[in-house]
């Protein structure tokens, strides 16, 4: 397991860097050796997020979470996982070991109820529209007036297709795409 660490406005100790690791190491029931994990600590006004993002042979798994203690935030981003790991584990069984799920032990989880993992989101509808040159600021209005998350548009300035979004703290956020 490769683990990678940044911070911003945090001081990673050693201690921490030993609990975390310990903890992660027990997700090897999972995966092979090619695990590589990316650690973002980050403090902001009094509070403390982590984030944790595991790439292993095409898979994806991400927690982000928010306390007043950094190891807090460890016990719960970890169940996050796991909890992902199983509900997706059907999907990418042949990439995960081949006996991550021979026993009905979980690592993190304490209430795990089977059917609820098992039933996986479906793709139900496909949308199609045009995407029409609009400045941000009239994608933005388009956005409330729908009273929608986010919204597609062509960005009338750059040419490339932009996604504004609502962000978690009020504001918006713009997802530039390059093709």
């Amino acid at each position: 397991m490769k683990i990678s660490y940044t911070a911003k406005n945090y001081n990673i100790s050693d201690k921490f860097k030993e609990v975390l690791e310990r903890k992660l190491n027990k997700l090897e029931k999972y995966f092979d050796e090619d695990v590589v994990v990316k650690v973002n600590c980050i403090e902001q006004a009094k509070t403390d997020k982590l984030e944790l993002t595991i790439n292993s042979r095409g898979m994806f798994f991400r927690s982000e979470v928010t306390s007043d203690n950094m190891y807090n935030n460890i016990d719960l981003a970890l169940p996050k996982i796991e909890k992902q790991i199983i509900k997706q584990g059907s999907k990418y069984k042949s990439k995960l070991k081949k006996d991550a799920f021979l026993t009905n032990e979980l690592m993190f989880l304490e209430n795990f109820e089977p059917e609820e993992m098992k039933a996986s989101p479906k793709l139900v509808k496909v949308k199609k529209f045009e995407l029409d040159p609009l400045t941000v600021e009239d994608a933005e209005n388009y956005m409330e007036a729908l009273d929608h998350n986010f919204y597609i548009f062509l960005n009338a300035e750059t040419g490339m297709v932009n996604v504004i979004y609502k962000r978690n703290d009020k504001n918006y956020g713009l997802i530039e795409v390059n093709y």
